[in-house]
């Protein structure tokens, strides 16, 4: 049985990746403020915990006054009401937000974390891109270990970055021509030599193939993994010079995702519209649904063309100091 994270000697031997973590946060608060960003604190406790089919919230129950209850939920992204900041007039904000994900858990995951969270109104995807290269680079330098690492690879974030689109990704690490299957789950199933089961989707069969390449990613420098199919890009909009692919990518460094970037959807009708086939499809494979936030689909018709991303502070830091598991780098580990 593991010994509690508050006895002496297991805090002594984390303290040194607490007080790195420290140092990290320190810097990439100082990047961002140099950059002009406004920090900002959203609520955690939201309508919706966010509407992606496989992410699961914690539920709250909130009594009003008059005794009446309703169940809110802690929120998966500080996503939804930092876009209703934007729809305000804010624009370029940052949040190191504490978010939760119900049934996450291992050396890479835990169930509360940080989510460095910004976005830029008026930019380009491209431009979050380069946000998220410098603050990999700022990491690195405040971990002082001269590279990121993980389970014996490393990755130099100061080195020029791969640049791969999903199609490149899927043609040189899996032999599978991704445009050529797009819609046609059995063609790609095919294509990859997997038997798909009756109720997989097209999303499914991706997902069981993304995870074989993503270890092959960031592999001695940064990997972004870019233009993923539309139907993988719930909150991102579509490339205008081709819309079967759309503005989002994903951030590795020694196969482990960093972050997740967009250019984001600003059309209610078309965010609804998702949001319906993301619970329509929750309820099929889990058995539930999370409300959709009616106030943020208003506010989309107000926010400007914006871009952002979404980091996974202590990965990014157990990289930048050489950890092995994600507990070094949170000062109080979730109790469970």
């Amino acid at each position: 049985m593991n010994r509690p994270f508050w006895h002496a000697d297991i805090h002594a031997d984390r303290r040194p990746f607490l007080l790195g973590r420290g140092r990290i946060k320190a810097a990439l608060s100082g990047w961002f403020a140099a950059q002009g960003f406004t920090a900002v604190e959203c609520g955690a406790v939201q309508v919706s915990p966010g509407n992606e089919t496989h992410l699961h919230g914690f539920p709250v129950l909130w009594r009003a006054a008059d005794g009446a209850e309703q169940t809110l939920y802690l929120h998966t992204s500080p996503e939804f009401a930092a876009k209703k900041l934007l729809s305000a007039g804010e624009t370029r904000i940052v949040d190191f937000a504490r978010v939760w994900r119900n049934g996450e858990q291992g050396p890479l995951h835990a169930p509360e974390f940080t989510m460095v969270e910004w976005y830029r109104a008026q930019a380009d995807w491209t431009q979050v891109i380069a946000d998220t290269l410098a603050l990999a680079r700022t990491a690195q330098a405040a971990g002082g270990n001269g590279a990121l690492a993980w389970r014996g690879r490393t990755c130099d974030a100061m080195a020029e970055p791969e640049m791969l689109s999903c199609a490149e990704a899927f043609q040189r690490h899996a032999g599978i021509d991704l445009a050529a299957c797009l819609d046609d789950r059995d063609a790609l199933a095919a294509a990859a030599g997997l038997t798909p089961r009756p109720d997989d989707t097209w999303s499914d069969i991706f997902s069981r193939i993304i995870v074989r390449i993503e270890p092959e990613l960031g592999d001695g420098r940064l990997t972004f993994l870019t233009h993923y199919p539309v139907c993988e890009a719930a909150l991102a909009r579509p490339c205008p010079a081709d819309p079967r692919w759309a503005e989002r990518f994903e951030a590795y460094a020694c196969g482990v995702e960093l972050a997740n970037g967009f250019g984001e959807l600003t059309d209610p009708a078309e965010q609804q519209r998702r949001f319906e086939a993301d619970m329509d499809e929750k309820q099929r494979v889990y058995g539930r649904r999370y409300p959709i936030d009616a106030d943020f689909i208003a506010a989309l018709a107000h926010m400007p063309p914006a871009s952002g991303v979404a980091l996974g502070f202590e990965r990014l830091a157990l990289l930048a100091l050489g950890g092995t598991h994600i507990n070094q780098v949170i000062w109080t580990p979730f109790p469970a």
